[in-house]
């Protein structure tokens, strides 16, 4: 071998390694891969099904409508969805796989948006299954009952609850990648989710300054028109506004981390 001949190397520093489409199903399937993952699935399941019986069971029955049980499977799915997300994110770093991951995939841009290819696929099976074991629970809760089903949830409500949740999921990401530590990145989440909500109303309730002001700037308040499938146009750019802020720098951000934080 001549002195001036280039060694081959087994990267290729140029372009990944990896197809991303394959990316994304490694990605998809580590979300399953852990005990973590694995029993928050379950439990999303057994939540649903918890919530589909005692609508079925409790609930009146001028009030057992697909909207009933929609909400009662939307609310596991709502709570638990983003907690995958983060996990997708933090157990590179919690699990100390990111140095496997970041040697044999190094171009973490693209792990990055494999991980929310993912995350988005899963949402979006998961609520899709959601709406259909709704469907089901609809029927055997009108025949259990003996009163008609009553489908009372309008084709625009299927993509704007989506919508709900993949940004729910979303955000779930966004904490993982900006704090990379698995219990910080929760109580972040449920901090986003449960207190600020009530902070914001509560200021909204005693200033009428901040009740214009909060739509625009209260992320989960903008998301509340969704739920109901009709939003107009200043909604959707209260929407757009609140995401900014809550969402999409926070995203910018949490990527730029990853890509600049030490594997160790």
């Amino acid at each position: 071998m001549s002195a001036t001949t280039t060694p081959p190397t087994l990267i290729d520093v140029d372009r990944p390694a990896v197809p991303f489409g394959r990316l994304v199903q490694v990605e998809i399937r580590k979300m399953f891969d852990t005990r973590a993952g694995r029993w928050l699935m379950i439990s999303i399941v057994a939540l649903s099904v918890i919530a589909a019986l005692s609508v079925i069971l409790f609930a009146p029955d001028d009030v057992q409508t697909y909207e009933a049980f929609g909400t009662a499977f939307g609310v596991p799915l709502g709570i638990l969805l983003p907690v995958v997300a983060i996990l997708s994110v933090t157990g590179e770093w919690s699990q100390r796989s990111g140095l496997t991951t970041f040697t044999l995939v190094p171009h973490r841009g693209s792990v990055i948006a494999a991980k929310i290819a993912a995350s988005v696929i899963v949402g979006v099976v998961s609520v899709a299954l959601a709406f259909v074991v709704g469907a089901v629970g609809n029927v055997l809760g009108a025949a259990i009952n003996g009163v008609d089903a009553v489908w009372n949830v309008e084709v625009s409500q299927f993509f704007t609850i989506l919508l709900t949740n993949i940004l729910g999921l979303l955000l779930g990401f966004t904490l993982g990648a900006l704090f990379r530590n698995t219990p910080a990145a929760i109580v972040g989440y449920f901090v986003y989710g449960f207190v600020l909500p009530t902070i914001f109303g509560i200021l909204a309730a005693f200033q009428d300054w901040f009740e214009d002001l909060q739509p625009w700037i209260d992320f989960n308040y903008a998301q509340t028109p969704l739920f109901d499938g009709k939003v107009s146009g200043e909604e959707w750019a209260q929407l757009g506004t609140s995401g900014l802020i809550w969402f999409v720098v926070p995203l910018v951000l949490g990527i730029w981390l990853i890509r600049r934080s030490e594997v160790k």
